[in-house]
């Protein structure tokens, strides 16, 4: 088989307004393409309700009722979508002092998440406190970088996933960044850091050969720095087989994905939508299938 995959279009949903920007025309394509619909977030930090209306920045501006909704009208408008996170979950407001994540968990299964990897701020708890939040959540924290063993956290985090949306198989896998001096040790335990470049290329790999048709990699890296620290940005140029990155840590605002070519020269989309839950990722692919050999060639235009 051959898989085609076009980039339709990206938005950000801000403030239950849509703005959507048309990146590549439409292909030519023997058989009609399936539409996927990649929703996410990154660094959401415990906000549940809007900002006040006299914040200096953000007047009325996020929350979760306010995301649910938006959610919820793209979801009767498309027919194959996925909701993720990058990370950063936990911490920011008062709602984390008092309960500790478990709010956020709840909210997170009531709007219908599908994956999120696990940011530095969500072990502000410590291990036991993330593991005590997490059972109040019915989506898998994708953790491919952080070795658990010997911690709480063993078993209850897994590398990858893989979702299917009208017949279109998605792999998606998680990578986070160093906790040493950035986390107290307190906090981390025993978890082991392993190098994000080679698990990513390890994970990416694996899911190809299982037949995905879109590898998408939560990340909580960052998105970019002055020096040579490790990033998204470092991330896709020195691995392969990935389409997208959805990144966080940085709260770094895109207007749209960033591109970036991996180490066969193909081009990774990098995206980012600040923090907060101010802005609602969106990226749209279209995924034209084609009878051609036993190869699978994926290409994106």
């Amino acid at each position: 088989m051959e898989r085609r995959i076009f980039l339709k279009n990206t938005a950000l949903v801000s403030g239950g307004i849509i703005v959507s920007t048309s990146l590549i025309a439409q292909p030519l394509s023997i058989r009609k393409p399936k539409k996927v619909t990649i929703l996410h977030t990154n660094d959401t930090h415990s906000n549940i309700d809007p900002f006040p209306a006299n914040h200096a920045k953000y007047p009325n501006r996020g929350g979760v009722a306010r995301r649910f909704e938006l959610i919820q009208k793209i979801r009767a408008e498309e027919e194959n979508v996925v909701l993720l996170d990058a990370g950063d979950i936990f911490q920011g407001t008062p709602y984390f002092n008092k309960y500790g994540g478990v709010l956020e968990m709840k909210l997170m299964t009531e709007l219908g998440y599908d994956a999120a990897t696990m940011g530095n701020h969500d072990f502000d708890g410590g291990l036991n406190g993330f593991v005590a939040a997490q059972k109040f959540a019915n989506f898998p924290f994708l953790c491919a970088n952080y070795d658990f063993k010997n911690t709480e956290v063993d078993g209850q985090t897994q590398a990858s996933t893989i979702l299917n949306r009208g017949g279109i198989k998605i792999g998606i896998f998680g990578v986070g960044i160093e906790l040493e001096g950035l986390v107290p040790d307190s906090k981390f335990g025993e978890t082991r850091y392993i190098d994000p470049i080679d698990i990513a290329n390890q994970q990416a790999i694996n899911l190809k050969e299982k037949g995905c048709d879109l590898i998408i990699c939560l990340s909580h890296l960052g998105y970019e720095y002055p020096t040579a620290k490790l990033s998204d940005r470092v991330l896709a140029k020195k691995t392969k087989n990935i389409h997208l990155i959805i990144g966080g840590h940085t709260h770094t605002f895109l207007d749209k994905p960033t591109e970036e070519r991996n180490s066969e020269g193909k081009i990774v989309l990098i995206n980012q939508v600040g923090f907060a839950g101010l802005n609602l990722g969106r990226i749209d692919f279209e995924i034209e299938t084609k009878a051609f050999s036993k190869q699978e060639v994926i290409t994106i235009l």
